[in-house]
């Protein structure tokens, strides 16, 4: 039995997304938690068993917790292979692997740099320079995902929907609390929109509540 804890509009859509698509094929249930994070519930001792480092997703596998979303989306893949949530041949694999790893660990802290910098300075001057500096570093990462969601035919890595594509979805909506305007990434928006008409990213979205467009015009 596997049990998400989850956050609203966090990184753990990801996982979130997959377990519907994994549910719609195999009829598998799990279970989800929601973790208030503006609550820092993630902070909480009993969240805090479950993962020291204070952060969704965590992932119970038959009771036992697993953390990091690229080692979820791995277990979860080998887990269940027939659902394509990874490319089954070797090297486009490997490559979406790769790219897996390129979205967690640079493109989502470009991110947390633009939305949490007092976690890396305690300065409201420096504060204000990371943001300022991320913010555009994020939105070249943006478009750098738009070029290659150009392409996608349907998704990232062909005919199903992968981890890939829902972490794009993620780092999108991101886009819109980071002050990036959708419009002016037209062929992602539109990748992005039909995404969430897919069933199980609808489920996951609507479970969630968050809107695609974060984006709020300045005053």
């Amino acid at each position: 039995m596997h049990k998400l804890y989850y956050g609203i509009g966090a990184c753990s859509f990801v996982p979130h997304a997959a377990l519907e698509a994994i549910r719609e094929a195999t009829g598998e249930a799990y279970e989800t938690q929601l973790v208030k994070l503006h609550k820092n519930e993630q902070g909480a001792p009993d969240f805090l068993a479950l993962n020291p480092n204070g952060q969704v997703p965590v992932l119970l596998v038959d009771g036992r917790p697993l953390t990091q979303i690229v080692a979820i989306c791995d277990y979860l893949d080998r887990k269940y292979p027939q659902i394509g949530l990874m490319p089954t041949d070797p090297w486009q694999r490997t490559e979406a692997m790769s790219l897996l790893a390129w979205m967690n660990n640079s493109v989502h802290p470009t991110f947390t740099h633009v939305f949490m910098p007092f976690k890396f300075a305690d300065d409201a001057e420096a504060q204000a320079e990371l943001k300022r500096y991320n913010t555009a570093n994020y939105r070249r990462l943006l478009e750098r995902i738009q070029g290659m969601v150009a392409l996608a035919d349907p998704w990232l890595f062909g005919s199903k929907v992968s981890f890939l594509d829902l972490y794009a979805l993620v780092l999108f909506r991101w886009g819109g609390l980071a002050g990036v305007d959708p419009d002016t990434l037209p062929q992602y928006k539109a990748f992005v929109e039909r995404l969430a008409r897919v069933p199980a990213v609808a489920a996951a979205l609507a479970r969630e509540g968050a809107p695609l467009n974060m984006y709020k015009k300045a005053a």
